[in-house]
This record gives structure tokens, sequence and C-alpha cells, in this order.
């Protein structure tokens, strides 16, 4: 039993690196989604309402699996169909990770839009006037203050992506959820395991939740303070 354990445990690695890597490729989308529905340039304001009404209106299994099985089939049908050797074995790690970082992208950008949207655009204004271009008035005046209205936003994102990565199992990652399946079947005694994994989870979470409320409190000094 306790070889279980320990399995699962390892598991739970894949599942934290699993979701820092959606996180990190859902943030750099909510950035660019959020600059690109703001930018008043109506291609990309097209393109990233799109993006966020269809990604938003899919259930993220489905998306899951059109990406690791069609997004495959389609890529090697296409190199097929030129007369080319090629074929694409798509990683499941990249695989989820690629499809979480892009749907949860959709709900950053609406995130990081409207939290944009909340600051004065009389202090971007004025960064101008003083010279600062886009890039120098986004980092250090956009993004600091962007952070404190995002926050409970991007907490909420985070705890449903965290929870999400249990998808990844259903195209074959070993992750924590994965393993307390197998071990269930093993020893037919899947309250145990599954129970054992829910309570991984929940950590996951609490550690996350603790760790966020720290950082709400970072950048809520001289403000109201807001419960995440």
């Amino acid at each position: 039993m306790s070889d279980y354990y320990l399995s699962i445990l390892q598991g739970a690695l894949l599942t934290v690196a699993v979701s820092l890597a959606s996180l990190f490729v859902s943030t750099v989308l909510g950035l660019l989604g959020a600059t690109a529905k703001l930018s008043g340039k109506k291609p990309l304001v097209w393109v990233s309402t799109l993006y966020t009404t269809v990604v938003r209106g899919i259930p993220e299994l489905v998306l899951m699996l059109l990406i690791f099985y069609g997004a495959a089939i389609g890529i090697n049908t296409f190199f097929e169909s030129i007369g080319s050797d090629f074929t694409l074995d798509l990683n499941p790690f990249v695989a989820g990770v690629g499809t979480l970082g892009f749907i949860y992208g959709a709900y950053m950008t609406e995130t990081f839009r409207g939290a944009i949207l909340s600051i004065p655009r009389g202090q971007m204004e004025a960064a101008w006037a003083f010279g600062m271009g886009s890039t120098q008035t986004f980092v250090r005046i956009t993004l600091p203050q962007m952070v404190r209205y995002a926050l409970p936003g991007f907490t909420n994102n985070w705890l449903v992506l965290i929870k999400a990565t249990a998808l990844v199992s259903l195209i074959g990652l070993h992750d924590m959820t994965y393993l307390a399946k197998q071990a269930s079947a093993a020893t037919r005694e899947p309250f145990i395991f599954l129970l054992f994994a829910a309570a991984l989870y929940l950590v996951f979470t609490s550690i996350s939740l603790w760790a966020l409320k720290r950082l709400n409190a970072r950048y809520s000094l001289g403000t109201e303070k807001v419960q995440l």
C-alpha cells in the first residue's frame, strides 16, 4: 500500500509542474490578449474577442481531446498529402500544458483587461507627457497597479486551473489523478486513494490561497483591503 501512496506523491510533482507551466502560458496569452483587446486596432480586437468567446464556450475536456488527437492527425495528414514522411507524435505533457494554457489564457485575458481598465487613464497620459514610451509606461505605471486589481480574478483562475490538471490523466499523462485511479483499480479500494489525491489538491489550493493573500496584502498597501 505504501508504494501506491509514494507513486501518487511522485505524480503530484508532475501535477505541480503541469499547473505552473500552464499558468505561465496562460499568463502570457492573457497579457497578449488583453493588450490586443485594448489596442483599438480592429483586426487585433476581432481576433482576441473570437479567442475568448470560442474558448470560454467549449468544455476543457473537448478542447484537450481535440488538440491531443485532432491536431496530431491534422498535421500528419497535411504532411502525408505533400509527400513528406514526417509524423508528429504529440507529447502528453506538451499537449496538456498547451491546452490548459490556451484555455485559461482566455480567462486571464478578461481578468487583465478588466484590471487595466480599472486604472485611471490619466496616469498613463501623464507618463506619456513625461516622455515615457508605451513599454516603459506599462512596466512602471500600469503593471504594478494592474496586479492589485487582477489578483482576485487571477486567484480564481489559478485555483480552477490546478483542479483542471486532473484532465491530463485522460490523455495518458501519469499525474497523481492517473496514478490514484491505477492504485484504485489494482487494490479495489478507490475511496482511499482518490481521497488521498483529493487531500493533495486541497493542500495545493490552500498553499496557493495563503501565498496569493500575502501578495494581495503587499500590493494593497495604502488602499482598502480586498478579500480574495
